[in-house]
């Protein structure tokens, strides 16, 4: 085999390695993004929710009692989250 063909492929091995390690660096990155991606959109929706519990009992709050109020939305609380345990199902 030539000195030259050898040389070549050893060069193309060499940057098909560099280039492997670099897709796999990536691939890494990536799910990691995915994944910071995923708790940022959990984060978004546990906020919302709060944000509508609070608006919720900022509307039962100006009948009355907090206390009472906050017990009538506890209580819908579990009942939305029964109704949705069983749509899971």
């Amino acid at each position: 085999m030539p000195t030259e063909l050898k040389q070549n492929i050893e060069r193309l091995i060499a940057l098909y390695e560099a280039e492997k390690k670099r897709a796999d660096a990536l691939d890494g990155q990536l799910s990691e993004e995915r994944q910071a991606s995923r708790v940022l959109r959990e984060q978004i929706v546990e906020l919302n929710r709060q944000i509508d519990n609070m608006k919720l009992s900022e509307a039962f709050r100006a009948g009355g009692d907090n206390r009472m109020a906050r017990e009538r939305i506890d209580k819908l609380i579990g009942e939305i989250d029964k109704c949705i345990r069983q749509l899971e199902k």
